[in-house]
């Protein structure tokens, strides 16, 4: 089975790589179950951006035992992937990875889509007639039934469901020049005015809806601290409005940006994986252009997930993006306060000492085993005790941004907890 991989690249998409696999995959992928190789006339041509940014552009075939780990982030996942397993008829399994990929990959976050993914998507339209006008914003917010019937069943692939990942119910839209909203891959990009992903409460319970009203006040407040953020997400009823960064339309032209998470980076395959922060921060740091100034803002993220108990933490939760020519990590995502979800979700990425894997709690530790010459970990640790004396106002800022009053009082010990570790670095 194959799976041919494009890049959006001058206002064109061009085939840059493909992958092969075994027709037969049992528990998974076996040894030397892949091949990889570039596109040759993709290669040799003019300045071809990789797929990958662990990846680089040759034109030799590569014999794998595992799949190439951003092909992970085009598996949709999710209610777009319980969707296309309904319509694949396939058990929920690792062996199913691969025709997800092959199906629902064609409108993914970033600039890389399968090719065979398109083709679904296109049989998938001649199948369903879907709405071409688009939807008023108060269509949208009412979720009217000709709305709810293209998003939940027919155009669940047209709005991208299948291209964004994460467990909240997420659509892809597009804001056309009309004034309309109307599912990303079903508006030409000459109609494009603004991409967004529309989050909505990953569950009927009242603290899923909580969680969901809180996540744009978090954002604020990170803002606030000097976190790298992008435009704020609105909260329009029980719909989260969310600025897509990895997208940007002007004079009648959509710019794709690569974007690729840290578990790619860092070579975690699958879902749900354990990661080590210690190689996070190594990964982000092989890749981007200012390690020094990326290490900061890794570790003040983690400092707010820690103060302001954003539990959930997983490795396809942080990611870097080239943008002009610079790579860097993205402007934060998914930042809530994620220890009310009734699931339970508690962090998945963790430091553990790199000898006796012992899990480091205090930052003092963490500095000392972070892999940094003398001179940037001076820099980190100065950078880190400002930090701390900012968190001083921490829970006032929460409180004037909206927080919940509840939410404040609960995260203000470990606000406090977190400070007294970053000034005792001096």
């Amino acid at each position: 089975m194959d799976c041919h991989i494009e890049i959006f690249h001058e206002g064109q998409w061009l085939e840059a790589a493909h992958a092969s696999f075994s027709d037969v995959v049992r528990n998974g992928f076996r040894p030397n179950d892949c091949v990889f190789e570039y596109d040759l006339p993709y290669a040799f041509g003019d300045a071809p951006a990789p797929v990958s940014l662990v990846i680089p552009v040759d034109a030799d075939r590569h014999v794998r035992k595992t799949w190439p780990t951003f092909l992970y982030d085009l598996v949709p996942q999710g209610n777009g992937r319980r969707f296309l397993l309904d319509h694949l008829k396939l058990p929920d399994a690792q062996a199913s990875d691969l025709p997800l990929l092959c199906a629902g990959a064609f409108n993914p976050i970033g600039r890389l889509r399968i090719r065979e993914a398109v083709h679904y998507y296109e049989q998938h339209v001649e199948r369903h007639e879907l709405a071409a006008d688009g939807f008023t914003f108060d269509e949208l917010l009412a979720r009217s039934p000709d709305f709810y019937e293209m998003m939940m069943v027919h155009g669940m692939l047209a709005a991208g469901g299948t291209g964004v990942q994460g467990v909240a119910p997420k659509y892809l839209l597009t804001r056309g020049h009309d004034g309309k909203w109307h599912p990303d891959a079903a508006l030409p990009d000459d109609q494009a005015q603004r991409h967004y992903i529309i989050k909505r409460p990953r569950g009927p319970s009242d603290a899923d809806r909580k969680v969901l009203r809180n996540e744009a006040r978090y954002m604020e407040v990170a803002r606030r601290f000097g976190i790298r953020s992008f435009d704020i997400p609105v909260l329009h009823a029980d719909m989260l409005f969310i600025p897509r960064f990895d997208r940007r339309a002007r004079d009648g032209r959509v710019q794709r940006f690569h974007q690729e998470s840290v578990a790619s980076i860092a070579g975690l395959a699958g879902f749900g994986t354990q990661a080590d922060q210690f190689e996070l921060v190594n990964a982000i740091r092989s890749v981007v252009d200012v390690p020094l100034a990326e290490t900061i803002e890794f570790i003040r993220r983690d400092v707010l997930n820690l103060a302001m108990r954003n539990t959930d933490n997983h490795a396809r939760n942080t990611a870097v993006q080239t943008v002009d020519g610079v790579t860097r990590l993205t402007p934060l995502f998914d930042f809530a306060p994620m220890y009310l979800d009734p699931e339970g979700i508690t962090r998945s990425a963790r430091w553990y000492h790199p000898d006796s894997r012992k899990e480091l709690k205090n930052w003092s530790d963490i500095l000392v085993q972070l892999s940094l010459p003398d001179q940037e970990r001076a820099q980190v640790v100065e950078a880190l005790v400002r930090f701390g004396e900012q968190l001083t106002t921490l829970s006032g800022c929460m409180r004037e941004v909206g927080v919940d009053n509840d939410i404040v009082d609960f995260v203000t010990p470990s606000i406090e907890a977190q400070r007294t570790q970053l000034l005792a670095l001096r």
